[in-house]
């Protein structure tokens, strides 16, 4: 059975690149956000903050396994801003993030092929400005389990070294701990094996 791949790289903070070209400038700005309403927000504070400029062209992807993902052009022709954003984000293999690249326009029009060059440079320069991390996709489990179990599942979170949070002890204990992808398989079964345990999985993050 092939692993799932489960890391991924996103971007630390907020970073910038500049682009100009006979007299246009573009701005691209790089943006680490976790949902569409992360993007949401960031682009109202981004038209806010260059609330002068002509576009405000962008490109997100969303997701550990990247499913979720926009191209937008904000009035440039069509396939020359947002796609060449995104074929960045896609060379970098990059996730959870947007990129916004605002234009002032400087009277010259600059052509396809111009236009295409300008927001792919100007997004590889904030690409290269970033600080990248690599993370890892965890699932998060609940477990609930009778008090008289709690050496069994205590040696098993510490063998395992597992992140665990949210705990109740009492007759009935209860706690969420947190596994790599990759080895839930794995530890559930291990878990599952404790006699009247109950695993419940919560999420992926």
């Amino acid at each position: 059975m092939m692993m799932f791949d489960d890391t991924y790289k996103t971007i630390k903070a907020r970073s910038e690149g500049i682009y100009k070209e006979k007299g246009s400038k573009f701005i691209a700005v790089a943006l680490p956000v976790k949902s569409e309403n992360d993007v949401k927000e960031a682009l109202a504070m981004l038209r806010k903050e260059y609330y002068d400029a002509r576009h405000h062209c962008y490109a997100y992807i969303l997701g550990f396994d990247k499913s979720a993902y926009r191209i937008n052009d904000d009035g440039e022709p069509s396939g020359t801003a947002g796609r060449p954003i995104h074929g960045q984000l896609l060379s970098f293999d990059l996730t959870n993030i947007l990129v916004v690249v605002i234009r002032y326009f400087g009277g010259t029009k600059l052509g396809v092929s111009g236009l295409i060059n300008a927001y792919k440079t100007a997004t590889k320069e904030a690409l290269d400005a970033a600080e990248i991390l690599d993370l890892i996709v965890h699932e998060v489990y609940e477990i609930n389990f009778d008090y008289l179990q709690m050496n069994d599942v205590m040696k098993l979170l510490k063998d395992e070294n597992l992140n665990q949070f949210n705990q109740i002890f009492e007759n009935n204990c209860s706690l969420h701990f947190a596994v790599r992808k990759n080895d839930a398989d794995r530890i559930c079964s291990s878990f599952r094996k404790i006699n009247g345990l109950q695993l419940k999985y919560i999420r992926t993050e």
